[in-house]
């Protein structure tokens, strides 16, 4: 049984924690941080136009939209949407899918293809994202969750028409919330110097998102894309949530090649606090030949990616957080520009924690289960 890190005392502002004694093994995995996040309808949105070749931000891209693509599990649904003067949804569908294997492998190829060119069209994009998650709620495809995801990446800048914008996507955002009782959530990343900032930011926080400027200098869009993650995965720290496992689909590992598992991952938090803190990642590995003894079923049958599928929707993320709360994400990873003016706090206890002079961020020497060591 996998129980969180357990700390000390709640912190004081400006104190340093100390990790005490951990009573199990505890791998840190960021990369599983997607996984582990619940459920999600994601929608990601990527500028195809003409600039992205500069500084390499179409291949930077690219590679974050793999990535997040790779870490979602089957009980996720996603949608691609590029963008340049006009907007298509790739791969060959025109709602979100599950993220199975062979689906996760088609986007992945598709994304790989993509090139540059044409001029900047955020309308288009918008109009093409929103169709796609109409169509799923319509014929009844969703994750089931009641919070959907658009990640919007774009170097362009809007000549005309920015009200348009801000309007188009609050009309829609108004309509799902109204039929639908969904939520939507814009997390917008302005790649560049030259990038737009007004537009973006503004769709960020009109619906409760994040907005993070990255530069063309550090190569940070994955870094960066972790504030989609971490809100996410905040909303499994409370209440029913607490015992929340999210399962991969069978897969051949590579060593030894050619045998099939399967990785249980769960999100840890400090709890100590309010709200918890998300630490990182538990995972296991596992093989599938215990489980096909167990319940006689083939590893990559209809039926076992049945039993994953529902093993890993049992629990939706509940964000609950507040205006402040939201706001220490937002300068966690974009700074005091990042934040929506809606708090006028500078420290954000449970969310940016004071880390200790001279220390990593996250606990060491875990595996010797014996040690005290800083965490904050």
């Amino acid at each position: 049984m996998i129980h969180d890190v357990v700390l000390g005392s709640s912190p004081r502002q400006g104190e340093c924690v100390c990790l005490h004694t951990v009573p199990y093994y505890i791998l840190i995995l960021p990369s599983n941080s997607f996984q582990s996040s619940g459920p999600k309808d994601v929608v990601l949105v990527l500028d195809v136009s003409g600039s992205m070749e500069n500084y390499g931000r179409l291949e930077l891209a690219k590679r974050a939209a793999i990535t997040v693509i790779e870490t979602l599990t089957v009980a996720d649904r996603v949608a691609i949407i590029t963008f340049s003067e006009e907007a298509q949804q790739i791969g060959g569908y025109d709602s979100l899918i599950r993220t199975t294997y062979e689906n996760k492998q088609l986007l992945i190829q598709a994304i790989n293809e993509l090139t540059s060119g044409g001029p900047t069209n955020f309308m288009a994009a918008f109009e093409v994202a929103f169709d796609a998650i109409d169509k799923t709620i319509q014929i009844e495809a969703s994750s089931g969750c009641n919070n959907i995801a658009i990640l919007f990446m774009t170097d362009g800048k809007i000549s005309s028409g920015q009200s348009d914008v801000i309007e188009l996507v609050n009309s829609y955002t108004n309509h799902i919330a109204a039929e639908h009782g969904m939520d939507t959530t814009i997390f917008t990343f302005s790649l560049g110097e030259t990038a737009d900032h007004e537009v973006t930011k503004s769709l960020a926080c009109s619906t409760g998102g994040i907005w993070t400027p990255v530069s063309d200098y550090t190569d940070d869009l994955i870094d960066a894309m972790s504030s989609y993650y971490k809100l996410y995965t905040l909303g499994l720290g409370e209440g029913n949530n607490e015992d929340f496992a999210a399962w991969v689909e069978p897969y051949e590992f590579h060593n030894p090649k050619g045998k099939i598992g399967t990785t249980v991952s769960v999100p840890v938090f400090d709890r100590s606090v309010n709200p918890p803190i998300f630490i990182g990642v538990v995972g296991v590995d596992m093989y599938m030949d215990a489980l096909e003894e167990v319940l006689q079923e083939d590893a990559m049958s209809s039926t076992m990616l049945q039993r994953f599928v529902m093993l890993s929707t049992a629990r939706c993320p509940d964000i609950q957080l507040t205006e402040c709360e939201l706001d220490g994400l937002r300068f966690s990873g974009g700074g005091e520009e990042a934040k929506c003016g809606v708090c006028n706090s500078t420290s954000y206890t449970g969310i940016v924690p004071e880390q200790c002079e001279m220390m990593g961020d996250y606990p060491s020497n875990l595996w010797q289960n014996t040690e005290s060591e800083c965490f904050f």
